[in-house]
């Protein structure tokens, strides 16, 4: 779906008109419009008061133009399974597992793969196979580069 369909879908799901959607993110009604037209798109702070709004992520407001993955544990990130800040705003980088109210699970590299070595299947491979695994893995996503 683009854009345009996904703000329509959202604001009749919500059942707004254009006007108390306008109202609700500090548009005038005819910026709604011109989305729901496809002529443009909101602006990046219009699209986190959406996001907000419908509690959805704004990658999913754009369409899903890319494939999200938790920047701790490389798990793909649906809506539903992304987390949050405490203020209740999605964070698009994590899943609600290895974020939990604005503070990391996970402190350690060792952490993540032991949990992982021992909770996932390892289909056939011995398990310092797949700790070796994960911990090459992970160590390419943001969180385990930044420590």
């Amino acid at each position: 779906m683009e854009t345009r369909e996904i703000l329509i879908s959202l604001r009749q799901k919500h059942n707004l008109t254009q006007e108390a959607l306008a109202d609700k993110v500090f548009v005038t009604r005819q910026a709604v419009s011109r989305w729901e037209t496809g002529e443009t798109t909101p602006g990046t702070e219009t699209l986190k008061l959406l996001s907000k709004l419908f509690d959805v992520s704004i990658n999913t407001l754009l369409g899903s133009p890319r494939q999200l993955i938790c920047q701790c544990c490389g798990m793909p990130l649906e809506d539903a399974s992304i987390s949050r800040e405490p203020d209740g705003s999605l964070n698009e980088d994590y899943c609600r597992w290895c974020y939990v109210d604005g503070a990391f699970v996970y402190r350690t590299l060792d952490e993540l793969v032991d949990f992982l070595a021992t909770h996932l299947p390892s289909s056939g491979h011995s398990e310092d196979e797949v700790r070796a695994f994960y911990r090459e893995h992970l160590a390419h996503l943001k969180y385990w580069q930044e420590k």
